[in-house]
């Protein structure tokens, strides 16, 4: 960045903070919404793709900034959302496999059911139950942060973390919630996901008008031009389409409601695209994605932001824009409000257990390089997948390996034995298909990849080298998940007082006409009460089942 643009941003810098602290001063608390879709690279027309039109995501790219280089931790939905709530690396804290239970949206407690056997095996063969991570005891959702300083926070309606959602991280996430709902003069945090452009999507969709002609659609060079190929991309971009509208119409109910004017909103979505050597793969296919912050009162309006951002960068970020800072343990950074930390140089991602397939894999991006180690280079890098193998192309694809008449980079996929090494320039190659690895040209980014990726498996203690029923035998000594202690409730001069032996737990409590809701307040401090009026209390840990629910 040279002089006067880094003069320009700094000034941009301290206008933002001037009108953030004017709308708080005139009492219009900034807000902050995501608007979160599945499965979905930066294929959209504000990325340069003239075949899809995606006119009000353009809308927020035009009014917003636009990140180029922005990555998921994981090419898949639930390891990839563990490193947004959490803001930690999966590798690290064992939350690498997908998935480890029905966990995809809220339970309570007691609605929880756990599998013994689903027929999924590790890689020594051994069977893998339903399971939830259980984090360090000082790793928290990142709502928390948010519920403590006073946001009401929203999902509207998708989880997904590898552990069932505390009852402490949300104030609504029974699907359906809204920012309405918020009390008067409290700042929200509104999380919309929407499932239109999900892998599922391209089978469940199948009988849906079609917005995008199977003519125009380009085909990665990873593909023979079939024409199931181009149905089954044409579908892919149509349902983008679609999404497209559905985030139009939630524009115009923010205008309707009188929240865009004083709320900041980030567009992404989990992880890379839909198809075959998209969704799951550990390159740039698998974990680029889209990005796009839209601030109020046009602050950096139609820039472009070359950063190397992680997802696991957004919980962090949104604290810093709220003038919260961000734990020093997370491995997510701020890339924009006070406390803004972004220095990255890298992106790691990691990929293993998909369901009933295991692989071992790990990459680095610098932006223009891609590296991937393989960890198990005697597995072929498409395994068979019974959940994605239900869209025709892939399936058909599969079938046309199997007889051997793939052939040139249509075949490159369907190695039936990996390198351990791989190497892409994206500059030249950008479908990943030109393995640079053993090309003498390429040895210094070679060893300077394989150095960055090693340091950072040893500095994060790379979980991946674990047999994951080991890993579960950490989470749940003697496979018997641990239950967190109950809140302890003492009344002393008007207030109450609520503690909870289990390391690492947060409290949640209701009074008054919240007792037996669904409304659960975090517990931060101790909480006035009038004479003879009762207060709920339960406990959870991340991992650990719920305390039992006390009435004083």
């Amino acid at each position: 960045m040279n002089k006067f643009n880094l003069f320009k941003y700094l000034f941009f810098c301290l206008l933002f903070s001037l009108c953030l602290n004017s709308q708080v001063s005139n009492n219009k608390p900034l807000n902050v919404i995501w608007i979160s879709c599945e499965d979905m690279g930066p294929i959209l027309s504000a990325y340069g793709n003239s075949t899809i039109k995606t006119p009000n995501i353009d809308r927020l790219a035009n009014q917003g900034v636009k990140y180029t280089n922005a990555y998921s931790t994981v090419g898949v939905c639930a390891p990839s959302r563990f490193s947004i709530i959490t803001g930690m690396y999966p590798a690290r804290l064992g939350a690498h496999n997908m998935r480890t239970g029905d966990h995809n949206n809220f339970k309570w407690p007691e609605d929880v059911k756990i599998r013994e056997d689903k027929g999924v095996l590790d890689k020594l063969g051994n069977n893998v139950p339903d399971y939830e991570v259980v984090t360090p005891d000082y790793v928290k959702p990142f709502t928390e942060y948010l519920r403590a300083e006073g946001f009401y926070c929203v999902n509207d309606n998708k989880c997904d973390y590898q552990f069932n959602a505390p009852f402490t991280a949300w104030d609504d996430v029974y699907g359906g919630g809204s920012y309405k709902n918020a009390p008067t003069g409290t700042p929200f945090f509104y999380v919309k996901n929407f499932y239109t452009t999900h892998e599922s999507r391209i089978w469940r969709r199948k009988n849906k008008p079609m917005t995008v002609s199977p003519v125009d659609v380009p085909i990665p060079d990873y593909y023979p031009d079939l024409p199931v190929v181009r149905e089954g991309i044409a579908r892919k971009y149509s349902n983008i389409e679609a999404f497209d509208k559905e985030v139009g119409e939630l524009l115009n109910q923010f205008e309707v409601d009188g929240v865009l004017d004083n709320s900041i909103i980030f567009f992404w979505s989990d992880h890379g695209g839909n198809l075959l050597r998209q969704k799951r793969a550990v390159g740039n296919s698998g974990l680029h994605v889209p990005l796009i912050v839209r601030y109020p009162d046009g602050f950096r309006a139609g820039q472009t932001d070359n950063r190397m951002v992680s997802l696991m960068d957004l919980g962090p970020t949104v604290m810093s824009l709220m003038g919260i800072k961000p734990p020093t343990y997370m491995d997510g950074k701020a890339f924009a409000g006070k406390f803004e930390d972004n220095n990255r140089t890298y992106i790691f991602g990691s990929a293993d257990r998909f369901d009933e397939s295991t692989d071992m894999q790990r990459s680095v991006l610098d932006g223009r390089y891609v590296y991937i180690k393989n960890f198990m280079p005697h597995l072929p890098l498409i395994y068979r997948n019974k959940y994605r193998e239900q869209i025709p192309m892939n399936k058909q694809l599969i079938e046309l390996n199997t007889k051997g008449v793939l052939e040139g980079d249509a075949a490159y996929i369907f190695m039936q034995n990996k390198p351990i090494e791989e190497l892409y320039d994206l500059s030249s190659d950008p479908y990943e298909v030109n393995n640079l690895a053993d090309n003498p040209n390429f040895i210094d980014k070679l060893l300077e990849l394989r150095n960055q990726l090693s340091q950072w498996q040893i500095d994060i203690n790379d979980r991946g080298f674990t047999p994951e029923s080991e890993l579960i035998k950490e989470f749940w000594p003697n496979m018997v998940q641990p239950t967190t202690s109950n809140v302890i409730m003492k009344r002393q001069g008007g207030k109450a007082i609520l503690t909870c032996k289990t390391k690492g737990s947060s409290i949640a409590f209701q009074t008054g006409d919240a007792i037996e809701s669904d409304y659960w307040q975090l517990y931060t401090t101790p909480i006035n009460l009038k004479n003879n009026e009762k207060i709920r209390a339960r406990a959870i840990r991340i991992g650990y089942k719920a305390s039992n629910i006390l009435t004083n």
